[in-house]
């Protein structure tokens, strides 16, 4: 998440001090470029692991300040929930065996992370979205203590001026307000860096535009958010809308999302810094004094502190980024688009697949991106996070399946681009046949997670199985087989996973019937027969739950003498509600105590699920046998 020390309000003097080092640093790196200074007969690649914690029952431990104390090791940092955290490592020149190095950089710091979760009975695991994430994750008491995170929550909300939404639709819906960025922090990735000459910065960075959408394709591993199948990677819209900052009104005007693709082809090195500070307002800031343009008059180079702050607060999937090393200025492309996951050999094999095709553009393409669709590109980028790896892309102006385009042109071209760059053969395909096996099987880690989850939720609650599922991905990861060759998930997994039955969210049937208080009750009695429920929530037109019709009730009434009698006079009126994040125990208790058959489960005024006497016996008899197994 970048620059820790940042002012947590925007003062007119700090945000006029700090605009002025913004336009110094633009000129300074227009200067730096200008006059020869950006490294170029180097070329590094590196990687930043997001990854995220859970504890021992699979859910989303709040220990990750604790780890990243305890760990000690500036290679660690802590991101904006608690169990989540990132591993920076150390760029690596590329060359021959820069890969293996990278690997077992990757896997020795990974060890270490676990080795020190493990002391506070956690584990590690690489996920796009964990799955066995929960609407209690969002709550502000999962936020890392940190000024920066909260500075961003802070100044997003007041920018936006209304609650944030998330709209995703895919096999199912899911429609959410919430009050914070935290949902943010469901997603983890495993970012890609690129060292790019300033000369060749325009053309690489266009292609890597151009090549998101299929690479992105054969990687997705986020297809479920609370337990919903929604996109093949579903951290792309995810991201997108849980810190938008735009309000509806807006959106008529055409202003970005600071989660973008982008718009355009870009036609200068500094473009995409320059529209950065021309469209996007300022949300942090610092008080650095320094004035890199003196720096650069002086024979230094400057850290462009400014410039990179207001950078690190617009997250393009394709990001620029300017560095440091040594004291010589670089320009890298961060690649931030790849998922965690679900195995190290998985995340190494991304980012060969990735470099080889940045390394291997065809000299066709340079200077002639005005030839080429942003708007195909663009929709690539779009039908990938959609439906992955079964997904057509346009190229070469026609529409091609993904898994073909990858076996005839896209595999052998990156094979090409390695060698360019002194990769061995076999160090390629060690990687790249990782790649080949996943397209050739047609198995993701999002297609698994799709197959998975719908074999075991038949036998299963919606949190049993989205915490089985988390279960298997952490089994199977240890086995060190890539993805393509993992067995789908079985119901019987439950069984070794200690599920923690703990609040009433987790239980709570939320696909739910409901009738208004003026529909007949000849058409309860039908829809109930129907569906063959015991209990019908009734609701105004305001969508206010103002009662309960069950069973009992209508053979209480008898038969109803009046055809057009109406919902509300027959209707339970004093309801006893809970709120989601009711204990079980004593939601189940108060059901026995108040002698209810139903417990409507509400937020606000507003109903969100429903327990049932049939629910209650069921987390009874699971938790009588946890208790004496």
């Amino acid at each position: 998440m970048g620059e820790h020390r940042v002012n947590t309000g925007i003062k007119l003097s700090d945000r006029k001090k700090f605009l002025k080092n913004l336009i110094q640093d633009i000129d300074a790196l227009d200067q730096m470029i200008r006059d020869g200074l950006i490294e170029k007969d180097v070329q590094r690649i590196g990687a930043e692991q997001e990854f995220a914690l859970i504890d021992r029952h699979n859910k989303p431990s709040k220990n990750g300040p604790l780890i990243l104390g305890k760990l000690q090791d500036a290679h660690f940092t802590s991101e904006l929930a608690m169990y989540n955290l990132e591993l920076n490592l150390d760029p690596v020149e590329l060359k021959a065996e820069s890969f293996s190095i990278m690997e077992k950089q990757l896997r020795k710091y990974l060890r270490k992370a676990e080795q020190v979760a493990t002391t506070f009975g956690d584990a590690v695991i690489l996920t796009g979205i964990l799955p066995s994430i929960d609407l209690r994750s969002g709550q502000m008491d999962y936020m890392t203590p940190n000024p920066r995170y909260q500075a961003l929550d802070e100044i997003i909300k007041q920018l936006r001026g209304q609650d944030f939404e998330l709209n995703i639709s895919g096999v199912d819906e899911l429609i959410l307000a919430h009050t914070n960025i935290l949902f943010e922090a469901c997603n983890t990735s495993f970012q890609c860096h690129l060292q790019v000459s300033a000369e060749e910065f325009v053309d690489q960075y266009n292609w890597a535009q151009l090549i998101s959408g299929p690479v992105l394709a054969v990687c997705t591993n986020s297809p479920l958010l609370f337990g919903r199948e929604l996109w093949s990677e579903t951290r792309i819209p995810l991201f997108q809308q849980s810190i938008d900052i735009r309000s509806k009104g807006y959106h008529l005007k055409e202003k970005e999302q600071r989660v973008s693709f982008g718009n355009h082809w870009i036609r200068e090195t500094t473009e995409i810094y320059k529209e950065n500070i021309a469209r996007f307002p300022l949300i942090l800031t610092h008080k650095s004094t320094a004035n890199s343009l003196d720096e650069l008059a002086k024979g230094q180079i400057p850290d462009l502190q400014a410039l990179k702050l207001h950078n690190g607060t617009i997250w393009r999937w394709n990001r620029p980024c300017f560095g440091t090393g040594n004291g010589v200025p670089h320009l890298r492309i961060e690649n931030r688009y790849l998922p965690s996951g679900p195995t190290i050999i998985d995340e190494m094999a991304n980012l060969v697949l990735w470099v080889g095709l940045m390394k291997a553009m065809p000299d066709h393409y340079r200077k002639s991106w005005h030839r080429k669709s942003f708007e195909d590109t663009k929709g690539n980028f779009y039908r990938a996070a959609t439906s992955g790896i079964f997904s057509s892309m346009a190229w070469e102006n026609q529409m091609v399946p993904v898994q073909k385009l990858f076996l005839d042109e896209l595999l052998p071209m990156a094979e090409q681009g390695l060698s360019k760059v002194g990769i061995s053969q076999a160090e390629a395909s060690k990687y790249l046949e990782v790649i080949r096996k996943r397209v050739k099987t047609g198995q993701t880690g999002s297609s698994w997670m799709i197959k998975s989850y719908r074999k075991i939720k038949k036998h299963m609650s919606r949190d049993e199985a989205m915490v089985t599922l988390t279960g298997a991905i952490q089994q199977r990861r240890k086995s060190d087989l890539p993805v393509s060759e993992w067995k789908a998930a079985s119901p019987a997994e439950l069984k070794a996973i200690p599920i923690q039955y703990d609040w009433i969210g987790n239980i709570m049937t939320t696909n739910l019937i409901t009738v208004q208080e003026d529909d007949l009750v000849a058409l309860v009695k039908k829809i109930m027969s129907w569906k063959n429920i015991h209990h019908i929530p009734v609701e105004n037109k305001e969508g206010k739950l103002t009662g309960l019709i069950t069973a009992s009730t209508l053979e209480k009434k008898g038969e109803v003498e009046n055809e057009l009698e109406i919902a509300k006079n027959i209707m339970i009126s004093e309801l006893v509600t809970v709120g989601p994040h009711t204990d079980i125990k004593y939601a189940m208790l108060l059901m026995v105590n108040k002698k209810i058959s139903c417990l409507p489960v509400v937020d606000g005024d507003q109903l969100i699920g429903l327990v049932t006497d049939k629910d209650a016996q069921s987390i009874w008899d699971k938790l009588y046998e946890k208790n004496n197994a």
